[in-house]
C-alpha cells in the first residue's frame, strides 16, 4: 500500500477532497486543519470527498469525514457526497452508517481538476489523542453498532488524559 495524502481542489466554493493510499490517523491534524479552513471560507457551497484512490481508510479518518458530514449538516444544510468505486471501502462506510449522512456514488469523478497536495501537519501525542478521542465519539454517535465498536477504545482515551 502507498503512504496516504490527501489532495483538494476548490472551484467556486465546491471543494474536492481526495484521499489517495492508505489514509491513516498521522494525517488527522491535516485532514481536520482543512476542514475546518474549508467551512470557515466565506465563498464555501460544496463538498465532496473523492476515495477512489484509497487502499484503506482507518477509524480515525472515518470519523473525521463523519464529523465533516455532520457539521455540514449542521452549519450549511447540505449533506456532501463521497464517491467510493473500491466494493470493500463502499461496504465500509455504508456497514458505519455514512449513507445517513453521505450522499454515497460508486462511480469516479471525470474531471480534470488540478488537485494540490496538502502538506502533512505534525501534532504532538496529546492533540493525536485528542483528535483520534474526538473522531471516535463522532463514529459512536452515528449508530449502536459503533457505539459497542468504539466504546472501549473511547473510554481508554478518555482515561489516558493527563492530568
Amino acid at each position: 500500500m502507498q503512504p496516504g495524502k490527501i489532495l483538494v481542489a476548490e472551484h467556486e466554493g465546491i471543494f474536492l477532497v481526495k484521499m489517495v493510499g492508505d489514509v491513516r490517523l498521522t494525517l488527522c491534524s491535516t485532514i481536520d486543519d482543512f476542514f475546518e479552513k474549508m467551512f470557515s471560507n466565506p465563498a464555501f457551497l460544496a463538498v465532496t470527498i473523492d476515495v477512489t484512490e484509497a487502499d484503506g481508510i482507518d477509524s480515525t479518518s472515518l470519523g473525521l469525514l463523519a464529523k465533516l458530514a455532520l457539521q455540514a449538516k449542521l452549519r450549511f444544510q447540505l449533506i456532501p457526497s463521497i464517491l467510493s468505486t473500491n466494493p470493500n471501502i463502499t461496504r465500509l462506510l455504508e456497514s458505519m452508517g455514512f449513507n445517513k449522512v453521505f450522499d454515497i456514488r460508486k462511480q469516479p469523478l471525470n474531471c480534470a481538476d488540478d488537485f494540490g497536495e496538502l502538506p502533512v501537519i505534525a501534532c504532538n501525542e496529546e492533540d493525536a489523542r485528542c483528535k483520534i478521542l474526538e473522531a471516535h465519539q463522532v463514529l459512536m454517535g452515528m449508530n449502536e453498532k459503533n457505539h459497542a465498536t468504539f466504546s472501549e477504545l473511547v473510554t481508554a482515551l478518555e482515561a489516558s488524559k493527563p492530568s
